[in-house]
């Protein structure tokens, strides 16, 4: 398994991945929901915005993360992503490819300068990659969250979580009530 930063000749074998992953899981309606969202935020999220990281047996690309900045009022911009979505082939889970994925695609956005991460998931999987649930009250979602206990967060370097004041801005790909 090799894990790295995608290719852009990767991208329609990435939204392919996206797309049945989320339908084997969640359903025909989701997965193409996901595929299309994946679609645009590589297409139209400016490239300071957007970090790609990708697990490829061979040639094939088996998992995938999205990372895309997440700003906050009084924070440098630099400091703060959304790991989301996040798919690894049907096939292939249960391997531990998500986590290894996960844990390189952190090391990559610590190494760029980023200080905090979210996700917004499954806290008993991500709990298992170093991330915390933390509160709207402490850290505002961009938008009202269906899900409240999956809004998740990890310190990317030494300094403990701390609450950040103000309201929160995604990428306009991801600024639809219904991903949220």
């Amino acid at each position: 398994m090799n894990y790295g930063i995608y290719n852009t000749t990767e991208t329609a074998s990435i939204i392919e991945l996206f797309s049945r992953t989320f339908s084997d899981s969640e359903g025909p309606a989701e997965g193409q929901m996901i595929g299309e969202l994946v679609n645009n935020l590589i297409s139209q999220t400016p490239e300071q915005d957007i970090s790609v990281a990708v697990a490829r047996d061979g040639s094939d690309v088996v998992g995938c993360i999205l990372f895309t900045r997440l700003a906050f009022e009084n924070e440098n911009e630099s400091e703060c992503f959304l790991m989301a979505p996040v798919a690894v082939r049907t096939d292939y889970q249960g391997k531990g490819v998500g986590q290894t994925l996960i844990e390189f695609g952190l090391t990559s956005m610590r190494d760029q300068g980023v200080k905090l991460a979210f996700t917004y998931g499954d806290p008993k999987f991500y709990s298992k990659t170093g991330f915390d649930q933390v509160t709207e009250q402490a850290f505002k979602a961009p938008l009202p969250l269906s899900f409240p206990h999956g809004w998740m967060a990890q310190s990317l370097g030494e300094e403990k979580i701390e609450a950040l004041a103000g309201l929160s801005v995604c990428v306009p790909e991801f600024n639809k009530p219904e991903l949220w």
